[in-house]
């Protein structure tokens, strides 16, 4: 069993008042049709948590995605010509040497309705921690502001005791279907933050075991999913353009967004006019692309 260190206290940190860098035009109401996304930063974790735990006693699916600061470790050959086990070593070898930034969870209830969080983090420094420049500027580009997540993010460690104690969401009992787009490394980031940032497991053996115990046997990769569906685009955004969605509100380019739009894709691919192509991709991992 991959046993979790025990964490610490989730909630040992609450503020009253949204500090200064936060703007009064991001708690406007949202356009018709859309999905708000809700910024968490350490002043508002506790009030975000318990909304979070509320709704996630009607949850069916998750979806996560989860921003990191590029790959610092590459393959010595082409990557399709990789074993799995040699994917899956890129992976650990990457995960284990950086820090996530950001984490996006949304969750759809069993009556349709989507609610998503974004977890700012603060424990990367980009002066000082391995980093890939181009990935930095990507994200720079898309609105991520480091120096904001540094000084009020949240401690990975602190989401980590949350969402596996607290949120109602970890653990292979709740019975949900996990969500993820090309989320090898998303599921790993998200494996990392729960287990208070423990290594993970060295070989494909164990991490499919780490990812049955913390998310159950239903975890989707939505990239495997719209592959076999010709008529579709390439790239997520592309993807959930061409389904008709409305980019999410609120972060409309950043985790928690990326984390709406693979919950819409999967939902329309697994009940929609797809859904004859992708029956295969039930089940644990059969997805994912390591």
């Amino acid at each position: 069993m991959f046993a979790p260190p025990p964490p610490p206290p989730y909630n040992t940190v609450q503020m009253h008042r949204p500090p200064s860098f936060y703007h009064a035009d991001s708690v406007s109401s949202p356009p018709l049709h859309t999905v708000p996304v809700q910024a968490v930063w350490a002043w508002n974790f506790d009030q975000e948590c318990t909304i979070l735990r509320s709704f996630a006693v009607g949850a069916r699916y998750v979806a996560v995605d989860v921003h990191y600061p590029g790959i610092v470790h590459h393959p010595g050959k082409d990557h399709n010509a990789l074993t799995p086990e040699q994917r899956y070593a890129l992976v650990k070898a990457n995960v284990d040497a950086l820090k996530p930034l950001q984490v996006g969870i949304a969750v759809c209830d069993r009556h349709g309705g989507i609610q998503a969080w974004e977890f700012n983090l603060c424990d990367f420094r980009r002066h000082s921690d391995p980093h890939d420049a181009n990935s930095l500027a990507y994200l720079d580009g898309r609105g991520l502001d480091f120096d904001t997540l540094a000084k009020h993010g949240v401690d990975a460690r602190r989401l980590g005791a949350m969402l596996l104690s607290f949120s109602g969401l970890i653990g292979h009992w709740h019975g949900l279907s996990w969500v993820t787009y090309a989320g090898a490394y998303h599921v790993a980031y998200l494996i990392k933050v729960v287990t208070g940032g423990r290594p993970l497991p060295n070989d494909v053996a164990g991490f499919v075991s780490a990812v049955r115990h913390f998310l159950g046997d239903q975890v989707y990769d939505v990239a495997g999913m719209a592959a076999d569906c010709p008529a579709l685009p390439v790239g997520l955004e592309r993807i959930a353009a061409h389904l008709g969605f409305h980019p999410p509100w609120g972060s409309s380019m950043l985790a928690a967004a990326a984390g709406v739009r693979a919950l819409q894709v999967f939902k329309r691919l697994e009940y929609g006019e797809f859904a004859g192509d992708v029956g295969r991709y039930r089940g644990l991992l059969k997805g994912l692309h390591y």
